[in-house]
């Protein structure tokens, strides 16, 4: 593993799975957790650490104003993206509020994992610093203008939009540079549960490898 968590105990093999906004990277995180094996999204920490009752969501109100927080209670996340896609000051000071925090509550679900190995599913694994939780790294990839298409398709989101939130994220080129396994998500939607389940096999084959090893070290 990339780097060790002091006092954590993490699953002997965490996989990195990252693609940017409309890859397919959550199509493929159904296809590990069809074979069993356990996903940790990243999206759903950053949720549940501004959920109302929690300090950060009061951090936020305080730095952004009331008009931040729905009537419900809940973060006016739409709100909130226009503000730091707009201010890259706003959004550095966002992240450094967030980070930290998302990272624990990740922590706290790898260590209750029970598969054989674990899936951290995050479109941001390269841009933060949880890709030094991951011993692979796992990029679903795509053309941008494919992304962009299939984006729009799923979201009914403006292309434009679309754009601006792959522009604010780290190139492509500099993704497949920095992947250790990639999945080229140009083929058809029916092709990922075969594709995943022959990497699921390769996956299990280097948990074993690993361990042997660590065995014959101890």
């Amino acid at each position: 593993m990339k780097s060790t968590e002091s006092k954590t105990r993490l699953p002997p093999l965490i996989i990195g799975l990252t693609g940017g906004i409309g890859s397919g990277k959550s199509t493929v995180a159904k296809a590990f957790r069809q074979l069993g094996i356990e996903t940790v999204d990243a999206d759903q920490a950053s949720r549940a650490v501004v959920e109302p009752g929690m300090p950060a969501l009061a951090a936020i109100a305080e730095q952004f104003g009331p008009d931040i927080i729905q009537a419900d209670g809940q973060l006016d996340r739409a709100a909130l993206r226009q503000i730091i896609f707009a201010d890259p000051g706003q959004k550095q000071w966002l992240e450094s509020l967030l980070h930290p925090l998302i990272r624990h509550w990740i922590i706290q679900q790898l260590e209750a994992a029970t598969s054989p190995y674990v899936i951290l599913e995050s479109p941001l694994l390269f841009e933060t610093d949880q890709h030094q939780l991951v011993a692979k790294t796992l990029l679903v990839d795509l053309p941008t203008e494919l992304q962009i298409e299939r984006a729009c398709a799923r979201d009914a989101n403006q292309a434009d939009q679309i754009q601006r939130i792959i522009d604010a994220q780290m190139p492509r080129a500099e993704k497949l540079s920095r992947a250790d396994i990639v999945l080229d998500n140009t083929q058809s939607e029916e092709s990922i549960a075969p594709r995943v389940g022959a990497l699921h096999q390769t996956l299990l084959s280097l948990l074993n490898s690993n361990l042997d090893t660590q065995e014959k070290n101890s």
